[in-house]
């Protein structure tokens, strides 16, 4: 009997503990206003790139040589270009085409580098090779590595999306790989070892839960270069190939008439903007709130 009561009040315990630690968790996130605001502008655009095609009945292809070049109107909300292409339905389309590059970049660059960094972290020979391969990608400057693969791949949004992966998986991979040394070096993983443990058990079992949260961290930063490179690629003309809209190929046809229409730089302009202002606050905001420590050395 007592032990049932002892029991019963452990598991209260333990409930009451477990509401506690949710409050403070959601008390920290609502106090990092940064955090919140990156957050709410990127639902805003994930939003808009997933419905606002929908939304938008016009088709952002459709030229009409007699509006070209129109300001701001009640028929076109933000102008149209030199094709006389509604620019708002054209900067919606793209923000389809360029955040889905950029998510798509993040989750593979992600997966890829976990591997590599996991790996290399846990074999020592593995470590020296892979690292060294590493070293000479993130050598190159991102942009002009990017360039050379999309010049040997060809311009598509699929190739876009390999050549920046190939990009971003190094630095990845280094994140991964410190957070799994230290994680490595863990009393608990040589008694693991010990008592014959597989490797991969170790591996993925141990030591990757406890990279997750540095590898969240720095997908958001990696969303948001690619973003970045993805437009600068579309602007140099080595991206997504015209006429499909991305908000690099929009700022490309801008650039011949910008003094004559101004509009048709400042709208994706500022799409780039918030969209990477948001996903660096996110980023910033998931980084303070994983680590305290973090915080504590800003304040």
């Amino acid at each position: 009997m007592e032990n049932t009561a002892k029991s019963v009040e452990l598991s209260d315990v333990k409930q009451t503990l477990k509401k506690e630690q949710r409050k403070l968790f959601f008390r920290r996130l609502r106090s990092n206003r940064l955090m919140v605001t990156g957050g709410i502008t990127i639902l805003f655009l994930s939003l808009l790139a997933l419905f606002g095609p929908y939304v938008l009945s016009g088709d952002p292809l459709e030229m009409e040589v007699s509006q070209r070049l129109q300001p701001m109107s009640k028929e076109h909300w933000l102008g149209t270009d030199e094709f006389g292409r509604d620019l708002l339905t054209r900067i919606v389309h793209g923000a389809k085409v360029t955040m889905g590059v950029g998510l798509s970049v993040a989750l593979i660059s992600s997966f890829i580098g976990m591997v590599v960094g996991l790996y290399a972290s846990y074999y020592r020979t593995l470590d020296h090779i892979l690292m060294r391969i590493s070293d000479g990608l993130m050598a190159i400057p991102g942009i002009l590595l990017a360039i050379a693969l999309m010049a040997a791949l060809g311009p598509n949004t699929r190739n876009v999306v390999i050549a920046l992966s190939i990009v971003f998986v190094p630095v990845i991979a280094r994140v991964i790989r410190s957070a799994a040394i230290v994680v490595r070096e863990q009393t608990y993983i040589e008694a693991m070892r010990a008592q014959g443990a597989s490797s991969f058990r170790i591996i993925w079992g141990h030591i990757m839960p406890n990279t997750i949260s540095p590898l969240v961290v720095q997908a958001t930063f990696v969303f948001a270069d690619a973003i970045i490179t993805e437009a600068a690629l579309s602007f140099l003309g080595a991206g997504v190939p015209a006429p499909y809209p991305s908000w690099g190929n929009i700022l490309y046809d801008g650039k011949l008439v910008i003094f004559n229409a101004w509009w048709m730089t400042v709208f994706p302009g500022i799409m780039i903007i918030l969209a990477v202002l948001g996903l660096n606050l996110l980023g910033d905001g998931l980084r303070d709130l994983i680590d305290p420590h973090v915080n504590q050395a800003k304040k």
